[in-house]
């Protein structure tokens, strides 16, 4: 079944006449060991239905047992997020009808998260160049969960229910700790709300990897966002009805599935109807939103105490305990690293984008320079990781081996060209920078008589050009500088080659 889309405003005329409103809930599986309540294993990728126990199944007379380091978990997170840790809460029983959940209930938390009243610091880059502007998003609550299994619809065109042949169910998700962090609206963003929707989850994201809870994994399902999205006229205090782009899981998705509500918002309420209050599907390759569910209400999904499990009563003294393991923000933290290294803001902005700040600072850390750390894992593996689909730490290369790749190349032995070289060695398992420069007798010729040798057979093949370095053009003895390589077989230094290349000219460089 094709997916069509709905009718849509530009982004700009939307801007022109409503405000949004934003809230957004974003999911996170934590990395635990085990599950929520029981001792199944959590290994993403294990064969369907192998990892489950009547517990998580939900089957007669099991009874759960609360994961402790799940609990420290979500305390870690509501900390890291400014909130304040209840004292004393408890679970509740979410109850709907859903194949994905065994129980046909969730464990959760309704009235009495473990988190609450909270607030994280987003940084957008200045519309003018130059710094950043900061937004506060404010989080309303943190509390924990369970996860639900998964359902895998066979046939049909969209990968959804309706038009398949079958459904399959893999409750190895089921019971895997989960922390949902809920905002509290935001508004007065105006035209950079899908910006800021986009920059919250990715610090968020970035938090969560920094305090260790989560793979983070965005790809995986670790991290998923349910995207709230509301127009109201400017000057308008009041909200208008909000839709719930469901399960988007990346973070280019939470983007421009804002953008697209918006404009789709402005479309339904400039043609003086009504916004339905449902939850939308999120389509990644066409880029629209279609209709899901009817958004159901907090009475409706009956809530009550959960009676097989105690309250959770975290004592002062181990909140305490568990605030002095926080680590630096990381925004914080890369600003710090960013004075340090003496990066601009361009080329942090790189660094950051290529998800290279913590091998840098290793590489830094084992001897090599920030420039030539950013370089490398910016540049030429950024470029390899792009290439195969990979993180820049899922390569094999480490920061040891570049910061012993830089210290060949500013120790003379190698050139940037060479260096490349023993790094295609290195990533093919050959061994560290220097074994590899061994074995494959990579250094640089030394030999001042055979670089002038080269030198002086290039000048005599090309008048031309060295006419035009003697009229001045001296920017063409580059065209020189190749050839003398070639002769060299690339064992030469490039600047080496320029300054003879000049000195025989009698040019000045």
């Amino acid at each position: 079944m094709t997916q069509t889309s709905a009718p849509v405003v530009p982004f700009d005329e939307a801007m022109s006449r409503y405000e949004p409103v934003m809230g957004l809930e974003v999911h996170v599986e934590l990395s635990t060991a085990t599950k929520m309540f029981c001792g199944c294993a959590t290994d993403f990728g294990a064969e369907p239905n192998t990892q489950t126990c009547p517990v998580c199944l939900g089957l007669p007379g099991a009874l759960p047992v609360v994961n402790a380091t799940a609990v420290e978990s979500a305390i870690r997170i509501g900390l890291a997020l400014n909130c304040q840790i209840a004292e004393w809460c408890r679970f509740a029983r979410k109850n709907y009808f859903y194949p994905d959940m065994p129980k046909n209930f969730q464990t959760s938390q309704y009235d009495e998260p473990i988190a609450f009243n909270g607030y994280m610091d987003v940084e957008l880059p200045a519309l003018d160049g130059e710094g950043v502007e900061t937004y506060r998003v404010e989080i309303e609550r943190a509390h924990m969960e369970e996860d639900t299994g998964k359902s895998t619809h066979v046939g049909g065109a969209t990968g959804r229910i309706h038009g398949a042949d079958y459904s399959v169910v893999d409750y190895n998700r089921a019971g895997i700790p989960l922390i949902e962090i809920v905002t509290k609206p935001i508004t007065g963003a105006g035209s950079r709300a899908p910006e800021v929707a986009r920059a919250y989850v990715s610090a968020l994201r970035d938090l969560l990897r920094a305090l260790d809870v989560t793979h983070g994994r965005m790809e995986q399902g670790n991290i998923r966002c349910d995207a709230n999205v509301s127009l109201m006229p400017v000057g308008s205090d009041t909200f208008g009805t909000r839709t719930e782009t469901k399960n988007v899981n990346s973070l280019r998705s939470v983007e421009r599935a804002v953008r697209y509500e918006i404009t789709r918002h402005a479309a339904v309420l400039d043609a003086g109807e009504k916004i339905f209050q449902e939850t939308r599907h999120w389509h990644e390759d066409t880029g629209i939103t279609t209709a899901g569910r009817p958004k159901s209400d907090a009475d409706d999904y009956r809530y009550f105490p959960e009676p097989d499990l105690v309250p959770v009563a975290p004592s002062r003294e181990d909140v305490e305990r568990l605030r002095a393991t926080l680590p630096e923000n990381p925004a914080v933290r890369r600003r710090r690293l960013q004075e340090e290294w003496g990066f601009t803001d361009l080329e942090m902005r790189d660094v950051i984008n290529a998800q290279a700040v913590d091998v840098i600072e290793e590489t830094v850390a084992a001897g090599a320079s920030p420039a030539a750390a950013r370089k490398w894992w910016s540049g030429e593996l950024a470029r390899r990781a792009n290439a195969q689909g990979v993180a820049v730490t899922e390569l094999g290369v480490t920061p040891a081996h570049i910061a012993e790749l830089d210290s060949l190349v500013t120790g003379g032995r190698l050139n940037d060209s060479m260096a490349r070289q023993v790094l295609d060695g290195v990533l093919a398992g050959e061994g560290g920078p220097t074994e590899v420069a061994d074995a494959r007798g990579l250094e640089l010729v030394q030999d001042d008589g055979a670089l002038q040798a080269a030198v002086d057979k290039v000048i005599a093949a090309n008048e031309g050009v060295v006419e035009k370095i003697r009229g001045g053009k001296v920017q063409a003895v580059g065209a020189l500088i190749g050839q003398v390589m070639k002769e060299m077989r690339g064992q030469a230094d490039a600047a080496r080659a320029r300054d003879l290349i000049l000195s025989t000219l009698g040019v000045e460089g």
